[in-house]
């Protein structure tokens, strides 16, 4: 394991370990399920890769070492009066690791995190620095933007920003029939929205999210501490041990967590919106699927769940994203919904898993890279259309797969 303070260091390291005949990964702050990041080889962390290199307050866009942080990027910005479009509801994750697995949020018109980059450089298998760009090897650009690892170490990225903007949250219970059926029209009306199905009932929890030209009206100390903290991470801990260690109670507490939770409004600064904390451990998978697909695929998760004998204690999340333009985004091509299913940490979770997954590749579901899913090569380019696009860069880029590993000799075969 080394910790590369610069940029020619870490060409070094990369040097080295291609001459000594050993695999080379790098990892960020290992919030995937997966084993994207592991090797028996060189492990690079990132610590010291961090902070922004050059802001182009004309040109809109921040670059900004690998390593960093999402959550002190996000600070960063917004000290100096600017802002990610989009961001998902985590932000522990570094921007390179981010970026590389596809992190998402959810958005009518704006995309993932890897989709607002501008202009990435790593480094290659031979030693090389290279830069990408749409205009600059964007062939590499195309494919690069969520590379998995699979191309090379990055070591910075470009991220177009914009003049910081204030959010207007709204969230609000709806049922699960009603939120089903008008989904078309409240991913038409929000910038931002996104539900949550508490399984073992019928009820769901709603959140838009919209620009505001108002002012900042943030949640208040004590009443966000209820939500947010009491609630969301106190309370619902305690359910969740509770229903790990007797199942049979899941559907009751299911039912008294759906109903804890209060409307509410308030407004303030992009990241402050997206992001919540996550104090409560779990294992997740997550599944892309065309947007038209998503609610009956949803409906069939739920017909799965009641008529079986599994007890889920977790709430299904449901977002969206609009087409990109990159190759393996699991948005890439198409109109997306997402459907997220997760456990507590130390509840079994294959048999709930693999049901899902069977409804997911019905409807030609693209697993997230960073999360559990049991999927191939050979599943895998029957659904991204320009998987071979990625695989002849990498083939060019790393002929030798020194950045391989036993993960994407999976996903992307040999």
């Amino acid at each position: 394991m080394v910790t590369p303070a610069s940029v020619e260091e870490l060409t070094g390291v990369v040097r080295r370990a291609a001459r000594d005949g050993l695999r080379v990964k790098a990892v960020g702050t290992g919030h995937s399920f997966t084993a994207a990041a592991a090797t028996d080889g060189v492990l690079i962390r990132p610590d010291l890769l961090t902070g922004i290199r050059e802001t182009d307050r004309a040109a809109g866009t921040v670059t900004v070492a690998a390593g960093t942080p999402l959550k002190r990027l996000n600070t960063a910005l917004a000290r100096e009066g600017l802002s990610l479009t989009n961001m998902g509801d985590i932000m522990e994750q570094t921007v390179a690791g981010a970026t590389s697995t596809g992190t998402h949020g959810t958005g009518r018109d704006s995309a993932s995190i890897a989709a607002q980059i501008r202009a990435l450089e790593l480094i290659t298998a031979d030693g090389s620095l290279l830069r990408c760009s749409a205009e600059e090897n964007p062939e590499v650009f195309a494919a690069a933007r969520i590379g998995l690892g699979a191309l090379g170490v990055v070591t910075a990225v470009t991220l177009a920003v914009e003049p910081v903007f204030l959010l207007t949250a709204r969230e609000e219970p709806m049922t699960f029939d009603r939120v089903t059926a008008e989904f078309d029209q409240h991913v038409a009306e929000n910038e931002h929205f996104e539900f949550y199905w508490f399984p073992h009932t019928g009820n769901c929890n709603t959140k838009r999210n919209n620009r505001s030209a108002g002012i900042a009206a943030p949640p208040g100390r004590l009443s966000g501490w209820i939500d947010d903290e009491l609630l969301s991470n106190g309370a619902f801990q305690v359910a969740c041990s509770l229903g790990r260690a007797v199942p049979a109670t899941i559907p009751a507490l299911s039912k008294i967590s759906s109903r804890a939770l209060s409307a509410r409004t308030y407004t303030d600064i992009p990241y402050k919106v997206f992001t919540s904390p996550r104090r409560v451990r779990f294992v997740e998978m997550e599944y892309a699927l065309p947007r038209e697909a998503a609610i009956g695929a949803l409906r069939e998760v739920k017909a799965m769940i009641e008529r079986s004998p599994l007890r889920v204690s977790f709430p299904v999340e449901i977002r969206t994203a609009p087409a990109d333009d990159i190759a393996l985004s699991t948005a890439s091509g198409r109109e997306t919904a997402y459907i997220a299913v997760h456990l507590y940490r130390g509840t079994p979770y294959r048999s709930y898993f693999t049901a899902v997954e069977r409804i997911m590749t019905a409807h030609g579901g693209r697993p997230h890279w960073g999360k559990i899913h049991t999927r191939d090569a050979a599943y895998l380019s029957g659904v991204y259309p320009r998987f071979g696009e990625f695989t002849a860069v990498r083939d060019r880029l790393d002929p030798d797969r020194l950045f391989g590993n036993d993960y994407l000799r999976r996903v992307l075969g040999d």
